[in-house]
């Protein structure tokens, strides 16, 4: 398949490059690192889908931070409700175009633990103008859909992590507490609350499930994109001193844990 990709040098859309590469896909990355047209550049958007013609859009780009959407709001909303707007209006006028865009489990917000695990179906209810800014491009994405025609398949991810990724992330945080602790020859690491629970899925899987909804998927439908189990922080810290020598400390301890 013909394959663009928005977003292409983020942690994700780097394994999802290399992913669809692997599957002989003919790929175009585009991102602002590679001089690639801002999301809200619509005359840059309808010039390079112009251009590549692709058979699929994976639509990953935006603004993913959600401690940062507080302090702007106004942009957060903009990347990445109007930027994906844009881009499914620059995608319209081609025949024959699937898109896959690419939304958050936080659209769900705050969910009853009796209701989980959370189906597609569960009401978009979001907490931070990040989650808000994701549910409005999923609506449009479905919009576009109904409204249009086009064929657009809605992805909603939950946790992932995986080779790459930042340490402003948990898992990755913790792996680099870890072995900056085993340099230092620490004897512990002092980290949140462990007993929060995520459901996590290696990004390597994520980026699969991404080419099977291009494959796959149905038009207009929402997909979520995860185990369907969640695991503590604490089982996450628990696998990753098994393989060092450091204990996790609780964030509200002083003395040394156990993992």
């Amino acid at each position: 398949m013909r394959a663009l990709v928005t977003g292409a040098a983020g942690f994700v859309g780097g394994h999802l490059v290399e992913h669809l590469r692997a599957s002989g896909d003919d790929v175009t990355c585009t991102d602002r690192a590679s001089g690639g047209p801002d999301l809200l550049d619509a005359a840059g958007l309808r010039g390079l889908v112009a251009e590549v013609r692709p058979e699929v859009v994976y639509h990953l780009a935006g603004q993913a931070d959600v401690g940062g959407s507080w302090d702007s709001p106004v942009q957060t909303l903009r990347t990445n409700a109007e930027g994906t707007l844009i881009l499914l209006e620059a995608v319209r006028v081609l025949d024959g175009v699937r898109v896959v865009t690419v939304s958050s489990a936080d659209v769900y917000g705050m969910v009853d633990p009796g209701d989980l695990p959370t189906p597609e179906s569960a009401p978009l209810r979001p907490v931070s103008p990040y989650a808000a800014s994701k549910a409005a491009a999923d609506l449009l994405a479905l919009q576009a859909h109904l409204g249009h025609g086009l064929d657009v398949v809605r992805a909603r991810s939950f946790n992932h992590l995986g080779p790459g990724q930042s340490d402003r992330f948990v898992c990755s945080a913790l792996a680099s507490r870890i072995a900056a602790a085993e340099l230092a020859g620490g004897d512990s690491i002092r980290v949140g609350n462990l007993d929060a629970r995520r459901d996590f899925t290696d990004v390597r899987d994520v980026v699969r499930a991404y080419r099977c909804l291009a494959l796959d998927g149905r038009p207009g439908a929402a997909y979520n994109v995860c185990t369907g189990t969640t695991v503590s922080i604490r089982e996450v810290a628990e696998r990753l001193v098994e393989i060092s020598s450091r204990s996790p400390t609780d964030s509200d301890t002083t003395g040394t844990g156990t993992a």
